[in-house]
């Protein structure tokens, strides 16, 4: 994913002709006729109690839209109007759009099959639902089993089995090390525990939260045969045994496997032809968390401890200690993962500071920067798990110097540079703690957080309402809102932040200006020409995948080797602000990726 250059050498890539979309939510009934209002909305629908709105753009001057909302009735009856109402003109502009409009039809909660219409204009929007099960996590966790390396379901194949000669160890350079396994970053066949780990955390956290939820359709492979197991945590096991391999010895850990010379050859997993030093196709390099900067050519890292990584390893291996134990009473794993988590603590105590990506042939890296937030949630996991008073101490203290998380009310950062992008640890210290006190500071910082995106909204004055900044990966930044948002109503109570996340969330559903939802084949316009080497050489759908998201015209002008392979369709819809494309040459905003399909699992799973 981290590939601002990456097409400079996939220059060589046949153009793809892309499918042609309608534009989502306005009915397209002649070709040669201008579309006049365009409506936007999540395309999946709504949980009943939800604040159901949608926006209209038109360069049409008219200060009020009387619009209906239509029922389709289960017994295929005469469909029937059950709302009409008017909005008056927001009076904003956004790009070639003079006026916007917000429709809101909140007071509707009967569960059921619905549209909305312009009758004025013959306007109406896609069939959208009401109801409690709208959001198809299934699909989100068939992308992460499709990203699998060694043994990949998707393609039926094997990939990547020589991995991999290790690079800054205590072993000699080039020594032999099994850390086959694990998962393929984005569009490319990196692995890092960085994004990885993270991932793990996501699907184990969000089964744990309502853990009667999950289906059992799928064996440890990821192939179609149920094993007693529920899907999630089949994936999240995939993960943890690559990360078990990334530790061979209580005192070492490794953090990536591969870098950016993976970029040279754009071939399916299976017939990768990367070459490392060990010849074409053959073994790939693991580099060793040094704490150090580091970097294999001229270009390297800032990296200055490990306590990133680390917190985070420990907060996965005390969770999976404890769903092995007790939800799967696999006694033997479960102590496996608690002794790996306990040791790889200790040495984030040892080491604190990020360990960031490795580069090679270019400068772009993950720019992590903050730890004490992980070091905060490895300690509050291991007290949960042992009851043991110096963990919660190191908790409480790690999580005062983690605060606030530092991009929420900011408009830019480098890539990656506040990963995870919400602090987990604050929702699990909360569980645990006996102190009323502290627990109302760890909300607070939630509390606060939210507030300076609203504030950043506020400002922006966006008809879609929202505040996060369009940074690279800025689904992941929108997906983190709403997972905080929603965390924090659950902690507090408060419902004021509600239109600020229920907007962040119906924005990665549909709800922005090109009317495309962000997950690949989730929702009714979704992308179709996303930047994935498999989706373009298949020809398949990689379903339930996140794209990185919109990013300022200002970052998509900078980055190197974008070239789009088809006339935009969506570019009336572009703005000097923030572009989106659905095209295979813009890897800026249309790669799915790993760790962000998993942010959004959260949110999926917690309105489940």
């Amino acid at each position: 994913m981290v590939k601002q250059w990456k097409y400079l050498k996939y220059a060589f890539v046949a153009a793809v002709v892309s499918t042609s979309l309608w534009h989502c939510a306005v009915a397209r009934t002649d070709s040669s006729t201008e579309i006049k209002y365009h409506i936007r909305m999540n395309q999946l629908g709504f949980l009943p109690g939800d604040l159901k709105t949608a926006i209209v753009l038109t360069r049409e001057n008219v200060s009020t839209l009387t619009y209906h909302v239509v029922l389709y009735p289960a017994d295929k009856s005469e469909s029937v109007v059950v709302y009409t109402s008017q909005s008056a003109s927001l009076n904003k502009v956004y790009g070639k759009f003079q006026n916007t409009f917000e429709l809101d039809f909140s007071q509707i909660t009967e569960p059921g099959e619905y549209q909305i219409l312009l009758p004025e204009y013959g306007i109406h929007s896609h069939r959208f639902r009401i109801g409690p099960d709208i959001y198809p996590t299934d699909a989100l966790i068939g992308y992460i089993s499709q990203q699998r390396c060694g043994y990949n379901p998707f393609l039926d194949t094997l990939c990547h089995q020589y991995d991999g000669r290790t690079m800054y160890g205590p072993m000699p350079d080039s020594t032999y090390i099994d850390v086959r396994g694990g998962w393929h970053d984005a569009g490319d066949y990196l692995r890092y525990m960085l994004t990885s780990g993270n991932t793990i955390a996501r699907l184990l956290f969000t089964y744990r939260e309502n853990p009667e939820n999950w289906p059992d359709e799928k064996n440890a492979l990821g192939r179609p045969e149920p094993n007693g197991i529920p899907d999630i945590l089949d994936e999240a096991k995939w993960g943890l045994d690559w990360m078990l391999k990334m530790h061979p010895e209580p005192d070492q850990l490794f953090h990536q496997v591969a870098d950016d010379r993976d970029h040279m050859h754009w071939d399916l997993p299976q017939y990768d032809q990367s070459d490392y030093g060990w010849g074409p196709g053959s073994s790939r390099v693991v580099y060793y968390a040094t704490g150090k900067p580091q970097g294999f050519l001229e270009y390297q890292n800032t990296s200055t401890g490990i306590a990133n990584l680390a917190g985070r390893y420990a907060a996965i291996m005390a969770m999976a200690a404890d769903i092995w134990e007790n939800d799967l009473e696999t006694d033997t794993f479960a102590e496996q993962c608690l002794t790996a988590g306990k040791e790889v603590y200790a040495m984030g105590l040892a080491q604190p500071g990020c360990q960031e990506g490795t580069p090679c042939r270019a400068p772009y890296r993950y720019y992590e920067s903050s730890w004490h937030d992980d070091m905060e949630w490895g300690a509050a996991e291991l007290y949960r798990i042992t009851g043991k008073k110096d963990y919660l101490r190191d908790a409480k203290r790690f999580a005062i110097e983690a605060g606030v998380t530092e991009w929420m009310g900011q408009d830019t950062a480098r890539h990656y540079e506040y990963y995870p992008f919400m602090n987990l640890g604050h929702y699990s210290l909360a569980q645990v703690i006996d102190n009323p006190a502290f627990r109302d500071t760890l909300i607070n910082f939630y509390r606060e957080g939210l507030a300076r995106v609203k504030v950043r909204a506020k400002l922006l004055d966006s008809p879609f309402g929202y505040g996060i900044p369009f940074i690279w990966c800025s689904n992941n930044l929108a997906s983190a809102l709403v997972n905080q948002g929603l965390l924090y109503e659950k902690m507090s109570g408060d419902q004021s932040f509600r239109p600020l996340v229920t907007n962040t969330r119906d924005w990665l559903l549909g709800r922005n200006p090109w009317g495309v939802s962000q997950f690949v084949g989730v929702g009714v316009v979704t992308p179709k020409d996303p930047h994935s080497v498999i989706a373009d050489i298949t020809g398949r759908e990689i379903t339930g995948g996140m794209n990185d998201g919109p990013v300022y015209g200002s970052i998509y002008g900078q980055l190197k080797g974008i070239a789009l392979r088809d006339p935009d369709e969506y570019a009336p819809f572009q703005s000097d602000y923030v572009v989106f494309h659905d095209d295979l040459g813009d890897y800026s905003t249309n790669e799915p990726t790993l760790d962000g399909t998993a942010e959004a699992v959260v949110f999926f799973g917690l309105s489940r």
